[in-house]
């Protein structure tokens, strides 16, 4: 889908860096004549450098990473060859298109990163199959020229981040700048899962969550190298509202939720714990339930009976463990209740009547204070409109908070608006700018990954975090399941995620 390079002539030498395999490939430069009245040849000036690292391996996979330095004139457009010489086989990629001919390997730039300045260098990576035996390329090719020069392994993650998924104790995060930090102030990012059923299970009257919390089921998320997961709740099971079942509410409920944090936290897990199923009678567009207030659906907002006294409830009992992460409210929507956009983006962070919602709202700034006034520091998670894939507005009314532990999240899917690289570069791009970015839902309805191929390797290029959605063992051609058991068996969905993650560690 990409037009073809322009050729650049390119100088010749040869430097290959082998980083967390057998071994380091290194070739001199070739040979130029030696100028009039000197006795000895100079070395040919390198218009490039490649360095290639296999980050991570596995089984029977591993990840490698490119990154080419531009020592030439500028760039427009570049393709990268190499070939594999013991049968490896790419199977994804990111940061770059990635296709493979027989033994030789073609990465073209991608729509946002074919401009290589002067002295600029640009990463991509991929996962691969491999069996027996693993040698690094011997050779590349940039724009069809053989590229060398000397540079060391470099990895599309930022390498003061701790890699994913590694055990211990998760860290104290909070907001530094654009980024998450941990107490030691290294940055971080939270690369995982979501795991569904708090919000819907107990209302239903069939239990707590859906599936396994146990030690073992733990264990197989962090096997994929996932360091955080996402905890849907059901604001009406925490409050213990009559209706619900007694045995799926109140202290039950709650009780549960803090053995499931405690549990994610032993194998360094980040819990993230977000409301996702509230209370309101909704009759407005794309409403799901219009028959009950209950909270047995997705609502356009927060509602101001009871959500601010669920997150007063829910941070109170966790205020003590700055490693929680609070995510406010699922997936707002009061733009399929108005047309008017600014009117919308004012409900989001302001709250009471809105147009179009037939019960009082919670704006985002309430739910900020509510949080805030327990004392609690943790990190506040807020996405934006349309099911949280809009974010144009999201800077513009951000809510204020005294503790500058603010960030935003957004959801994406195949089918969604917001889903090309495009829309990515004007909508996200200046977000991330400003604040931490957690990509709360990623998915597809195709029941394979090359969409979230496509959103993992943007986010990576510019260090923000993302969780699929969803550890549970639904049926993947109805929606977007990662696992078939939970032992942590992919889907052919999940797949695209546990290798990426894996790759990333």
């Amino acid at each position: 889908m990409r037009a073809p390079p322009r050729l650049y002539a390119l100088a010749a030498a040869a430097s290959l860096t082998l980083a967390g395999t057998a071994g380091t490939a290194a070739a001199s430069g070739t040979s130029v004549a030696p100028r009039s009245g000197s006795s000895v040849a100079p070395r040919a000036a390198a218009a490039c450098t490649v360095a290639y690292t296999a980050a991570s391996q596995w089984g029977d996979g591993f990840q490698g990473n490119v990154t080419i330095t531009n020592n030439g004139a500028a760039l427009d457009r570049w393709t990268l060859t190499f070939d594999f010489s013991a049968g490896q086989k790419v199977t994804q990629g990111w940061n770059a298109t990635w296709s493979q001919s027989g033994t030789t390997v073609t990465a073209v730039n991608a729509a946002w990163n074919g401009k290589i300045a002067t002295g600029g260098s640009v990463g991509a990576g991929f996962t691969a199959s491999w069996s027996g035996s693993n040698p690094v390329p011997s050779a590349f090719k940039l724009n069809g020229v053989a590229c060398d020069g000397g540079s060391g392994p470099t990895d599309p993650t930022d390498p003061t981040d701790p890699p994913p998924g590694q055990g211990g104790t998760p860290p104290k995060l909070r907001v530094a700048g654009n980024a998450f930090v941990d107490e030691n102030g290294a940055t971080r990012r939270l690369l995982g899962v979501n795991r569904s059923g708090g919000e819907f299970m107990c209302v239903q009257g069939r239990g707590i969550f859906d599936g396994p919390m146990d030690d073992a089921s733990v264990k197989a998320i962090a096997g994929w190298k996932a360091n955080a997961v996402r905890v849907p709740l059901n604001e009406e099971c925490w409050l213990g509202l009559s209706h619900i079942n007694a045995a799926y509410r109140g202290a039950n409920y709650i009780n549960a939720v803090k053995e499931y944090v405690t549990r994610l936290e032993a194998h360094g897990i980040t819990p993230i714990l977000e409301l996702h199923w509230s209370h309101g009678k909704y009759t407005g567009g794309d409403n799901k339930c219009p028959d009950t207030a209950y909270a047995t659906c997705q609502k356009p907002m927060p509602n101001a009976q009871y959500t601010p006294a669920f997150w007063s409830s829910v941070a109170e009992t966790f205020k003590g463990d700055q490693a929680v992460v609070f995510d406010l409210f699922n997936e707002p929507f009061p733009d399929r209740a108005t047309s008017d956009l600014t009117a919308a983006w004012k409900c989001w962070r302001d709250g009471g009547s809105c147009p179009g919602i037939d019960f009082p709202v919670a704006g985002t700034q309430s739910l900020v204070n509510a949080v805030r006034a327990t004392g609690a520091r943790n990190v506040i998670l807020l996405g934006g409109l349309a099911y949280s894939n809009d974010m144009r507005q999201w800077l513009a009314y951000k809510p204020s908070d005294p503790a500058g532990n603010l960030a935003a999240a957004w959801h994406t899917y195949n089918f969604n608006t917001c889903s090309s690289e495009s829309c990515f570069n004007e909508q996200l791009a200046p977000v991330i700018a400003q604040v931490p970015f957690v990509a709360g839902e990623i998915g597809e309805n195709t029941c394979s990954h090359g969409y979230i191929d496509r959103v993992m390797a943007w986010l990576d290029a510019r260090r923000a975090s993302y969780l699929g959605w969803t550890w549970n063992t639904w049926d993947c051609s109805s929606g977007p399941s990662l696992i078939s058991d939970f032992n942590g068996t992919p889907t052919a969905f999940g797949i695209g995620l546990r290798d990426h993650l894996k790759g990333l560690s």
